[in-house]
């Protein structure tokens, strides 16, 4: 199978985006918000463009992380509260009843795991070479940690600048469990999509089941906690009489 040439195909992404986003600019729904929203998204680019070389991600991830991009970039442009929405998006986001509620911000959540759990994956597994069940696992787990630290990021935000652009970026829309449902959807995406990545991986490596089932084998099988404190104390005090009493030369 031939595949794009990827320096185009990430440069055609990147140019795609740099169109949204200044689209987004131009005259957005409330440009305080828009700055809030937006600060990590720049952030993020950055660390992108500041690891390309020397951890350039693949042509999925790139694909993926653009999709989950311009649809917060949008967000930003009208306002997560005010975004024009589908019927059927708010009647599935709440619960089969359609209310007043915005529903966009709990997509946006949905796909935060389900479009971003994967390149996290892949950036586990290169830099800690994780095997088997925890190169599924830690991505799950980084998903449903970061998401929670935006949730925190976005009450801090509130308290600081307590205006009105602050408010609209918490977003809550009335519902008091609203960072816990963003919480929810965002883990629910990225379980998803570490199914369906190891569902892919079984159908196509063929040492998975090895794989997985040598991830849940026990290395270790001496306790650690105050034993490996006791042994590591106990070394330094060898190595301590040691540089005191160098050994005489033979």
């Amino acid at each position: 199978m031939r595949l794009p040439d990827r320096k185009k195909y990430v440069l055609t992404l990147a140019a795609l985006l740099g169109a949204v986003f200044v689209w987004s600019g131009v005259a957005p729904r409330d440009r305080g918000v828009w700055l809030l929203e937006n600060a990590l998204t720049v952030v993020g680019v950055g660390i992108l463009v500041a690891t390309a070389k020397k951890l350039p991600l693949s042509r999925v991830s790139y694909t993926l992380i653009f999709l989950f991009t311009v649809l917060h970039v949008v967000g930003s442009h009208y306002r997560y509260a005010d975004v024009p929405t589908p019927t059927w998006l708010d009647l599935v986001l709440g619960g089969g009843e359609q209310g007043e509620r915005n529903h966009y911000d709990r997509l946006v959540h949905f796909c935060y795991g389900l479009l971003l759990a994967y390149p996290m994956r892949e950036v586990v597994l290169r830099i800690g070479d994780f095997k088997g069940f925890w190169g599924y696992f830690l991505p799950l787990d980084v998903t449903m940690s970061t998401s929670m630290l935006y949730e925190l990021i976005e009450w801090a935000a509130a308290v600081v600048f307590a205006d009105e652009a602050a408010m609209e970026f918490l977003g809550t829309q009335g519902d008091e469990w609203d960072a816990h449902k963003d919480m929810l959807l965002a883990s629910v995406g990225a379980l998803i999509a570490m199914l369906v990545t190891a569902a892919i991986n079984r159908r196509l490596q063929r040492d998975f089941n090895r794989e997985w089932n040598e991830s849940l084998r026990v290395k270790e099988p001496r306790p650690l906690g105050e034993e490996e404190a006791a042994r590591l104390i106990r070394q330094q005090e060898r190595d301590a009489a040691a540089a005191e009493h160098p050994a005489a030369p033979t």
